[in-house]
This record gives C-alpha cells, structure tokens and sequence, in this order.
C-alpha cells in the first residue's frame, strides 16, 4: 500500500511543472535585470532601471507577468518575448479612459512607461505634469488658461494638471521640500532630490530633518524647528493641492472654474496634510502631518498662501488690534477735544 501511494505521488512534482508556464519557472527578475540594467549590452531602448522597476506596482508581479513567452535560452533563441496588453489587467481602466477627451489622441504607453509606472503616493505634482508636458507646451497652456484664470502661470507651476482635468472630488495637501538654486537673495527654489537632502542630514535618514524624534509624524512642533533652525535657511516647505485618488476620466471640469472648490478653509483636505520625501529609489514616502499645518502661515506652510484657506491667528489679533486702534484714536482725540473745550476756550484757541 505505502508503496503505491508513494508511486502515486511521485507524478504531482511533474502535474506542477506543466501547470505553470515554463518561462515562468526559468526566469526570475533578477535574470532579466542582470542584462537589461546593463545599457551598454542591451542599448537604449531596452534599457531598465532595476533600482526604479523594484519599486514599481508591476515589479512584484515579475518580468514573464507580461513577457509569458520569454525563456531560460533567450536572448539565443532569437525570438522576441510576447508583451501583454494593458487591458489584460486593466479592462476597468480602460472603461473610464474612453470616456475621456483624450481617448483618442493618447494610448496607456504614451503615458505611462510600464517599467517606471508607480502610485500616485509614489510621485510628485512636478512628476505628473511631466508627462502632460510631453504633449501640451507650457507657455500655450498658460496662455490658453489665463483667459479665465488670474495668475494661470502660478497655478500651472504649482498644480498637477490632474487636480482639475480629472474626476476625482476628493483633494488633500502634499507638502515638498525645496530648496534655493543658488546662493542669490532671490535665488529661485527648485524640488529638492534625495541626495540633497541625504548630504544635510548626514548619517541620518533625510526624513530626520523635520521629523526630529523619528516617529514618523510630524508635528507643528517639529515644522516649526524646522523653519527656524539656520542650517535650513535655503529650504522651505512647498504646498500643492492634489487628487486623492487617481482616475482616468481626463477631460475638462465645469466645476473646476468656481474658486471654492479649491479656495474654501471648510473642506476636511485644507486642513490635514501629508509631507512627501524624495527616495533614493526616486519615489516619495509620505509622512503624517498634525493636522493646522497647512493652516499656520507663519510656521506651516510658508511658501503656501490660499486666499479663504490660509489662517494666521497671531495675524488676525494684530489685525484686530490695528482695527480697534485706528477707530478709537480719532474717537478718543475728539471726545478729549470736546472735554477741554472750555479751557482752550479761554486759552483763545
């Protein structure tokens, strides 16, 4: 009896070998990735970054996901390896897409590079609008939008195209670093990258330049440090409205055209935010942020001004006491006058 079970069973090693395809079980990432991480041995054009493709969505999926019929023996066999299709796996993507205005003048590779697509958390608004760059030139846009839109150049520059020209309703603050380009008074501030922020913090992990006791959070405290701390003179805190979700129905909002939807303090997404750091993967890793950041203009979010959003309470007293002063001064000169009228009176004024 143990004889012919074991007999038996000895065929289910064979059974999982023919359930899987055999490109699958030969090769791993790191096979393909040990030559196209090579740009010398496989050119330009094939060319992957193994250090941004392992920190893809698809990375996990593996190399022979979309590749199924690739195998131990290529490159020698001479055959080109199949290529999924988007839709294989995205078919809900694709529903939402063709309702879009661009559906019919851009397909998914136009956009996205599926060894470098990441996760909205993954990117910055300067990285999303790279990509809408290379169809819309920038100076056109601005020109286009200004017709309607007062500063459409600042809007343009500090926004994602995406947090207009798409379907998503809900919005939240993601914080940047920048940092001066030079050492000039009015020196322009550009995106701080991670080695920028590595060689300030030194030994420890950039993240450490605010985040002061590692916690992951961080609080207005710790923002305020950070502002006043002198070996941060050249860096200051950037502020952009974005999506919370990603959609692909890319076309133009009405909505979008009412300030409100943007300027308004009401909303739960102008009044919590998230700080983004640079990897040196070249992803972002988001950071909780205490909530009244965006909303502290003198120690959240210096670079960041919303008329109807941003509050300064220290502003709003000194306001106030400027108000009541400049009212009670002339009331009080007058009401002195009318006291003394008598003795000047007498005094012949």
């Amino acid at each position: 009896m143990t004889r012919k079970l074991t007999k038996k069973y000895l065929w289910l090693p064979l059974l999982l070998c023919l359930s899987f395809p055999l490109g699958v079980l030969a090769m791993e990432n790191e096979d393909c990735l040990g030559c196209h991480n090579d740009r010398d041995s496989v050119g330009e054009e094939l060319f992957i970054d193994a250090q941004i493709f392992d920190h893809t969505v698809h990375a996990a999926l593996g190399c022979v996901a979309c590749h199924e019929s690739v195998t131990e023996e290529h490159p020698d066999d001479g055959l080109s390896p199949s290529k999924a299709v988007c839709l294989d796996c995205h078919s809900e993507v694709n529903d939402e897409y063709a309702g879009s205005v661009h559906a019919e003048n851009a397909s998914c590779g136009d956009c996205h590079n599926p060894h470098q697509v990441r996760g909205l958390a993954d990117v910055s608004g300067h990285d999303l609008n790279q990509q809408c760059a290379a169809c819309h030139d920038g100076a056109e846009m601005v020109q286009q939008h200004a017709v309607w839109l007062t500063q459409a150049d600042l809007h343009l520059a500090m926004l994602p195209c995406i947090s207009c020209h798409t379907a998503s309703e809900e919005n939240q603050i993601v914080l940047y670093i920048i940092q001066k380009e030079s050492d000039a008074v009015f020196g322009d501030f550009v995106l701080s990258e991670h080695a920028d922020l590595q060689q300030l913090a030194g030994e420890k992990a950039p993240q450490r330049l605010i985040d002061l006791n590692g916690d992951s959070f961080i609080s207005l405290t710790e923002l305020r440090t950070f502002h006043r701390k002198p070996a941060n003179q050249n860096l200051r805190l950037q502020a952009t409205l974005m999506p919370k979700e990603v959609t692909h129905r890319v076309d133009i909002r009405d909505n979008r055209y009412d300030c409100s939807f943007c300027h308004a303090a009401g909303p739960e997404s102008m009044q919590t935010s998230v700080l983004a750091l640079p990897t040196a993967a070249g992803s972002y890793q988001r950071f909780e942020v205490e909530r009244g950041a965006v909303l502290d203009a003198l120690y959240g979010t210096p670079d960041f001004y919303m008329m109807g959003t941003t509050r300064s309470a220290s502003l709003n007293i000194l306001g106030l006491l400027i108000i009541i002063g400049g009212t009670l001064m002339p009331l009080g000169h007058g009401a002195l006058r009318f006291l003394t009228r008598k003795n000047r009176s007498q005094k012949g004024e």
